[in-house]
Formats: structure tokens, C-alpha cells, sequence
């Protein structure tokens, strides 16, 4: 048995090629329009699945390296009060030595433990200092608690908090952006045990601790008494050593600077990568995109030509048959 062709059927086949063509290029269309290969996951699935990763990874490559600005910034603004407080510190060396000599006379003494007294009064600015609305040596409750207060007659004893403030720099890395300038222990920014102290009121030292706001109290009354011996002796060795500690943790907040540079060229790299595989997963390439657009415009447009000439040919095939 002979199958006929019938006219329907050659109207379904033409529409059937008509329909397939006009779906390719209205495809090729959109690459065109969005720029992108992959439009829907039908037109890729696995791409589309490695685009969605890709995509994933860059989220979170985003969030740490805001993370690392953050912990850079905080640890700037950390480096720019340490550096205050060495020339302080410096400031105060000067007026020990002066006044260790032996040739000033009382007036001159009063004026120099005035000056220290200031000094004492900004170094505590310095650790009161802050970065986008907290306490950077406050530890982890910086947004409440002012580490030390100011003023004349203020108390020297440190009123932060504790724990440490880490910024998550990668999937299983943090890194330490604040400083501890208090506690007995040491810290993990540098394995810095110390720095500011509580002054001459610790509980249970009643010399004081010896850290730098004692060794500053002391040089000030020792000024204010005339005793030139401690000036030139213990206060000298006090200041001296708390000057080396201040400048191990300058040393320490350089050294977190630094291991968040590398991690922000690292994260630079990783983002540049990803980027571009992405790219080559689901952007179209332009200049054979605008190609194939051309050439299924013209197929299609030759397959309206092809189309409407059968349809005459039937149209005139039926009106003769009647």
C-alpha cells in the first residue's frame, strides 16, 4: 500500500520546519540581546550547574575580601594610634632625661610632670580610638565599652571588654584585626601580654602593674617630688621597657597587615579565575553568535519564500480539483 501525500500533511511538515527554525533563531536572538550563551538550563544543564557553583564562589570570594578591607582598615587605623602613642612615649623620654639631670629647679619639674600629665591624658585618646562606630582595642565589646577615661583626675584602670575580633578571610582562615592593650595574658595579635596596664590602682599591686600608664604616672609624681635619682633610674628602665613593648605590638599589627595583603592578592587571583571561567561557561561569543544570527535569519527567510509558494501551488491544485 501506497501512503498518499496529502495537502495537510505538507502544510504540517512546512509549519514543523517553520516552528524549528523560528525557535533557533529567536535562541540565537537572545544570546545576542543578553550577551550570554546559556539562557535557561535547557540550553545547557551541566553549564548551567557550573555556572550556579561558579556563581556561589564568587559570592562568598566577595565577602572576604570586604572582609579583608574591613580587617585592613581596622588594623590602619590600630597602627596610626600605636604610632601616636610612640611619640608620646618618645615626647616623654625627652622630658625624663631633661629632668633626670639634676639642674632644673622646681618650677621647671612642676611644668615637665604638667606635660606628662597630657601626654598620659592622649596616650588614653589613643586607646579610646575607634573604627566605624567601635572601640578598636576594646576587644569584642567595642561598641560599648570605652577602654579608658579621659580627663583630669579619670580613672586609669581599663574598662573595655575582652575577646578577640577576627575577620574570616577564607573557608577555614581568620585572622585577629584588633589588639589587646590590657590583658595579664597573651594575646594572639602578636603575642603582645601587655601594654597600657591600669596605672598605679591595680588590685593587689599596690606599686601598680608597671606597665605603661604606671611608668607614666610614676615619671609625673617623681617630677612633681624632685626625685631626680628615680628619674634617671628605675622610671628611665620602666619607660624603656614599655617602649620595647609597644613597638613588639607595632611590630604585630604590621605583620596582620601584611598576612591581609597577601590574603587580598590571593582573593584577587581566585575571583579572576572564577571570573573567567564563568565567562567562558555561559557568555555567547559575540562574533559567531551575530554569524549564525545571520545565517538562520536568511534560512528563515528563505523558508517563508519556499513556504508560501507551496501554499499558492495547493490553493490552486484545490480550487482546480473543484
Amino acid at each position: 500500500m501506497v501512503d498518499r501525500i496529502t495537502t495537510l500533511m505538507t502544510s504540517q511538515t512546512m509549519l514543523g520546519e517553520l516552528n524549528k527554525q523560528l525557535n533557533a533563531l529567536q535562541n540565537t536572538q537572545q544570546q545576542l540581546s543578553s550577551g550570554k550563551r546559556i539562557n535557561q538550563p535547557s540550553d545547557d544543564p551541566y553549564g548551567m550547574g557550573l555556572s550556579l557553583q561558579l556563581n556561589g564562589e564568587l559570592s562568598q570570594l566577595t565577602q572576604y575580601s570586604s572582609n579583608v578591607t574591613d580587617g585592613t582598615a581596622w588594623s590602619q587605623a590600630s597602627t596610626t594610634a600605636l604610632s601616636d602613642m610612640t611619640s608620646v612615649v618618645q615626647r616623654v623620654r625627652e622630658l625624663l632625661v631633661e629632668t633626670a639631670n639634676g639642674t632644673n629647679n622646681a618650677a621647671d619639674l612642676s611644668g615637665a610632670a604638667v606635660e606628662v600629665d597630657q601626654l598620659i591624658d592622649q596616650v588614653k585618646q589613643d586607646a579610646n580610638t575607634q573604627y566605624n562606630g567601635q572601640y578598636i582595642f576594646s576587644g569584642s565589646s567595642g561598641t560599648k565599652l570605652q577602654p579608658y577615661q579621659t580627663g583630669s583626675g579619670s580613672s586609669d584602670s581599663y574598662q573595655g571588654g575582652s575577646g578577640a575580633v577576627y575577620r574570616k578571610i577564607g573557608p577555614a582562615t581568620q585572622v585577629q584585626v584588633d589588639v589587646d592593650t590590657s590583658a595579664s595574658t597573651a594575646s594572639a595579635a602578636g603575642g603582645i601580654s601587655s601594654l597600657l596596664g591600669n596605672g598605679q590602682t591595680t588590685a593587689g599591686q599596690p606599686a601598680g602593674d608597671g606597665l605603661l600608664l604606671n611608668a607614666l604616672r610614676n615619671i609625673a609624681d617623681d617630677m612633681r617630688s624632685g626625685n631626680t635619682a628615680d628619674l634617671g633610674g628605675a622610671d628611665l628602665a620602666s619607660l624603656d621597657n614599655n617602649f620595647q613593648a609597644l613597638q613588639q605590638m607595632q611590630a604585630a599589627v604590621g605583620t596582620t597587615q601584611y598576612s591581609l595583603q597577601l590574603a587580598s592578592t590571593r582573593l584577587q587571583d581566585l575571583q579572576l579565575n572564577d571570573t573567567q571561567v564563568l565567562s567562558d561557561t555561559q557568555d555567547a561569543d559575540m562574533a559567531s553568535t551575530e554569524i549564525s544570527f545571520s545565517t538562520e535569519q536568511a534560512a528563515y527567510e528563505a523558508a517563508l519564500k519556499a513556504s508560501a509558494t507551496i501554499v499558492q501551488e495547493s490553493l490552486v491544485n484545490f480550487l482546480g480539483n473543484g
